[in-house]
């Protein structure tokens, strides 16, 4: 029966070379991809055969190996991927769980990252192989490590496949993966940081003492501990790498008994009652419009992956500033103005999120100001509430509220300036976005430099809007506290000029360029 499935497995895998020729060319370049790093680490691991510090060398695979075992846990849960062996394609066989598991378990070393894996994990045999016992013990630590990290895989898969059935559900699960990477960069940005040649080896030796001692890390520390003359502690690690697989395989057997007597899920229909957002704003065309960009901002993912992203983005400017020696009072001033640029700049090619359903504006005679400036209210608003919200925590970390001013001043100018440029440049040059109920992580293909122009036009234009008030926000830290009056007079005044220039140049723009738009909008 397990040759049963190894022979479907493969037959799965030939089928990926079975679509377009472009495809193909994708994979194969993948391929090498993959295979030439896994190579490039099994020659670096064959080189360090003739290190002697064996200390070092067990602490940085300890560590390297853990963090591998981790993503094989946390990867298909956070991004979630299509199971082709998933155990409920075999519920109607009359397989017993046993049997299902055991061949389900083989099958999954038949794949890129099982190949990938095992020939790094054959390099750490060649360097551990300092003699009979460590050589063997060496042998023993790689194939629980890759025994346990596939199985592991098969534990994720198989329940990301039951809690990320949905549309909805993968998108969040994208979103948390999305997000716990963002949150480890600064982790990572402190260990670039430490001085390895002195505190960074403690702080590396004292992770793999910890690490070693847990499933994580147990089978890559046993033939380190081995070739140091700790052979009671590579024994013991040993025993604990080999009960983490039982437990593991305990689990898969489960977990496989459950999957064959439970349905997938299916997304539920959620009843609304009343008219939402269209209830409660005024019923004008501005106000409808408003109220289902209100509306796009709640439920489409495409928007709010954009809000859950935005407050990240700070976490990775300060991380680095302020390990780089940046004042307090410097880096403080950053959070609430970057927000305010990201989130003016978001509407630049907002039209094209309307996909085909821009004909109703255009075959309704909606005034092109009214589509703009109902567009814009969402977004305004939240820009208000980050100010507001933003700037009292500022003041209160760095207790002086003589930039209150200048750091009003600049932010709307930000805001505002973006959302007024980003009016124009969404009516005049919208090119090809994700399509509503698509994946907000897929990139569309945009024809020519279209898409780059666009982008970096209304960027640069929000800062050089908002560069009057810059300046004298910083005359105001440097020279003169009455400065940061002028900084917040020069920023509101710039940002409300452009935010109605825009919603009007925008508007007579939408109007013009009515049939455009809406081939533009086909075209996607």
């Amino acid at each position: 029966m397990v040759a049963q499935f190894l022979r479907l497995k493969l037959r799965l895998l030939g089928n990926i070379f079975q679509r377009s020729p472009w495809q193909v060319v994708g994979l194969a370049l993948g391929l090498l991809y993959g295979f030439g790093v896994a190579v490039l680490l099994f020659l670096g691991l064959v080189g360090l055969r003739t290190v002697d510090d064996v200390a070092l060398i067990r602490d940085g695979l300890v560590v390297a190996g853990s963090l591998t075992m981790l993503g094989f846990i946390v990867l298909p849960l956070l991004f979630g991927v299509d199971d082709t062996m998933d155990p409920r394609r075999f519920a109607l066989f009359g397989l017993p769980e046993r049997t299902l598991a055991l061949g389900l378990s083989f099958a999954a070393a038949i794949g890129i990252p099982a190949a990938v894996l095992g020939i790094v994990l054959l390099g750490t045999v060649v360097t551990w192989s300092r003699g009979v016992g460590e050589t063997l013990l060496a042998i023993l630590g790689a194939a629980l490590a890759f025994a346990t990290c596939l199985l592991l895989a098969r534990v994720t898969t198989s329940i990301a496949s039951l809690l990320l059935a949905t549309r909805r559900a993968k998108e969040i699960g994208g979103v948390l993966g999305i997000v716990a990477i963002v949150l480890a960069s600064p982790v990572i940005v402190v260990l670039v940081s430490l001085d390895w040649a002195t505190s960074g080896l403690l702080v590396l030796e004292g992770i793999a003492g910890v690490l070693g001692w847990t499933p994580l890390g147990a089978a890559f520390a046993v033939p380190g501990d081995a070739a140091a003359g700790a052979w009671g502690a590579a024994i013991l690690k040993l025993l604990i790498a080999a009960a983490s697989l039982w437990l593991v395989w305990l689990a898969w057997r489960a977990l496989v008994a459950r999957m064959l007597v439970t349905p997938g899920r299916e997304a539920s229909a959620k009843q609304y009652r009343g008219l939402g957002w269209f209830d409660r704003l005024p019923h004008t065309p501005a106000g409808a419009i408003a109220a289902r960009s209100f509306t796009y901002w709640g439920r489409d993912a495409r928007y709010w992956v954009s809000l859950v992203m935005l407050p990240l983005v700070p976490v990775l400017v300060l991380v680095p500033l302020t390990l780089a020696g940046f004042p307090l009072g410097v880096t403080a001033l950053i959070p609430v103005p970057l927000v305010c640029l990201l989130l003016g700049w978001t509407l630049h090619n907002d039209t094209a999120y309307d996909s085909t359903a821009v004909w109703l504006h255009v075959v309704s005679g909606v005034r092109g100001s009214a589509d703009r400036l109902g567009r814009l209210v969402p977004v305004i608003l939240g820009g208000l509430l980050v100010i507001a919200v933003g700037t009292a925590l500022t003041l209160l970390a760095l207790d002086d509220d003589t930039v209150l001013p200048s750091l009003i001043g600049v932010s709307t100018a930000l805001l505002l300036g973006g959302l007024g440029i980003g009016s124009i440049s969404s009516a005049w040059l919208p090119y090809p976005a994700v399509k509503p109920g698509d994946s907000p992580f897929q990139q569309p293909q945009s024809t020519g430099t279209v898409s780059a122009l666009v982008q970096s036009f209304t960027m640069l234009g929000s800062t050089l809007v908002a560069a009057p008030a810059v300046w004298f926000a910083y005359l105001g830290l440097t020279d003169d506290v009455r400065w940061h009056v002028l900084s917040f007079v020069a920023g509101t005044a710039a940002g409300i000029i452009v935010l109605v220039v825009g919603i009007l140049a925008g508007g007579r723009i939408f109007d013009r360029r009515g049939p455009e738009i809406l081939g533009a909008a086909l075209r996607a």
